[in-house]
């Protein structure tokens, strides 16, 4: 016997429990298909885990350096077994709270792997080899994504993708990361702080392609600061593992000779793929492109009436809070509420690595390259007050704006930070961009002091042609 639902979800991660909870606060009866855990790679095996080990080897480096601040200590010692249950604590506990509250807000949860069929029926495969089947007025799409992997690097003994990697006992003394991606820049730096030698190896001529280069920059001198090697224009070949567990890594560099480096262990992180391997789709007129994303429009609606899909499993944004954008975009656009298109190009970044960086709206170079005539002002974190008191002196805050006719600085289009805690003071800058506002509106904002977000404000303020500090 069917059970029919107003919404049937596919998929329990960041998108699909987002959408499960916005719709159920709508009224609607909402069913939830996930054949792993709740809160989906995020939760389990990406953002939470991997941010967990960030924040140990925060305090490792914290410690390390405790003299500075007049603390004398002795030199720590990682327990690498305890940085990974103390992970996993944190895990659990939200993955069990997630739970707790879907229930109590009376969505059905379906253990198992769901396909959708014609006419929004839904097949749900469950673990003990027995199925049922749901239909819904409505379906979202959100089984999410899956690693990346490379012929001859497929995860076994020291190779991992970020999937293992978060689930490791011990912690290598040696590391090749391949991919300085966002992701790989994160290991990197997690595992450089907790004292590994690392080694980037990535394909293209610089790490974190994409992103504005003052901003890069910084990160790049940074990580030469921690002794990480970072290897560009290197093509990886393949590895030979050295019989004590480690593994010996083939690349060649920009001349091609063949380079050869042993360590205890690779991590495969060359970005993610859409995992639409077990939807079915049989029957509908839900189309995958050759890379393997559902395709939408701009309301997340696939070729099949009354089926949406969102999150990693289309080509827009791969960061969580996006698919909580989709999941809301989705659940007003069904009730017919005639919600606004995501602005995806001016969605906010964040990259946890040491030092952090955040943005939103384009690079400089973007900005150019998009036709725009702009005005730059961009200042240190070394001259902030905060930041000397924290010891944080590595970093900046960029600001890109039109260039009115009077040669003012006019319209934000976008903010670039690199330096402490810059992931948690982007949201300024964020709504300057997506509220199209001016240098001059923003100039009148008042920041604290002192505060490392100053910066964000000060920066503004030179583009009007007067400071304080510039």
């Amino acid at each position: 016997m069917e059970e029919q639902f107003d919404l049937v979800v596919i998929g329990g991660g960041p998108g699909g429990y987002g959408a499960a909870l916005y719709a159920t606060s709508a009224g609607l009866n909402v069913a939830v298909v996930e054949k792993d855990s709740l809160g989906g790679t995020c939760l389990n095996r990406g953002c939470i885990p991997a941010k967990a080990y960030l924040e140990s080897a925060a305090v490792n480096r914290h410690v390390a350096h405790a003299a500075d601040f007049g603390i004398e200590s002795s030199a720590p010692v990682v327990n690498f077994g305890a940085i990974q249950a103390r992970k996993q604590k944190i895990v659990d506990g939200i993955v069990k709270s997630l739970g707790g509250f879907m229930k109590s807000k009376k969505i059905t949860i379906l253990d198992g792997v769901g396909s959708l069929g014609p006419n929004r029926t839904v097949t749900v495969q469950h673990p003990d080899g027995s199925s049922s089947t749901l239909t819904g007025r409505h379906v979202l799409l959100a089984a999410g994504s899956v690693p990346r992997t490379i012929p001859g690097f497929e995860p076994a003994g020291p190779v991992m993708t970020s999937d293992e990697v978060l689930m490791l006992q011990s912690l290598p003394a040696r590391v090749a990361v391949i991919g300085g991606g966002a992701i790989g820049c994160e290991f990197a730096s997690t595992f450089a702080d907790l004292g590994a030698e690392v080694t980037i190896l990535e394909g293209l001529p610089k790490v974190l392609p994409g992103l504005d280069a003052d901003v890069a920059n910084v990160v790049v001198r940074s990580f030469k600061k921690k002794r990480i090697d970072i290897k560009t224009d290197a093509k990886v070949l393949g590895h030979t593992p050295n019989g004590s567990g480690g593994t010996v890594v083939q690349y060649s560099g920009p001349d091609g000779a063949v380079q050869q480096l042993e360590v205890d262990a690779v991590v495969v992180s060359i970005g993610r793929r859409p995992f639409a391997d077990q939807l079915g789709l049989q029957g509908t007129a839900v189309q995958v492109d050759q890379r393997g994303f559902v395709q939408v429009d701009e309301y997340c609606r696939t070729g099949e009436p009354g089926v949406y899909a969102i999150g990693d499993l289309i080509n827009t944004p791969a960061l969580a809070h996006v698919g909580y954008a989709e999941a809301i975009l989705v659940t007003k656009h069904l009730l017919g509420e005639s919600p606004v298109p995501i602005a995806y190009d001016r969605v906010p970044w964040a990259i946890y690595c040491h030092p952090e960086v955040a943005f939103a709206g384009p690079s400089e170079e973007a900005a150019r390259e998009a036709g725009h005539d702009v005005v730059v002002a961009k200042h240190q974190f070394r001259a902030n007050s905060r930041a000397q008191i924290l010891g944080e002196l590595d970093g900046l805050v960029k600001i890109i704006a039109k260039k009115n006719a009077d040669g003012t600085a006019g319209q934000i289009l976008g903010v670039h930070m690199v330096g402490p805690w810059v992931t948690e003071q982007l949201s300024g800058g964020y709504l300057a961009v997506n509220w199209e506002a001016t240098v001059a509106e923003v100039a009148e904002f008042i920041q604290p002091h002192p505060s490392l977000s100053e910066l964000f404000g000060e920066t503004v303020l030179s583009l009007t042609g007067r400071s304080l500090n510039a």
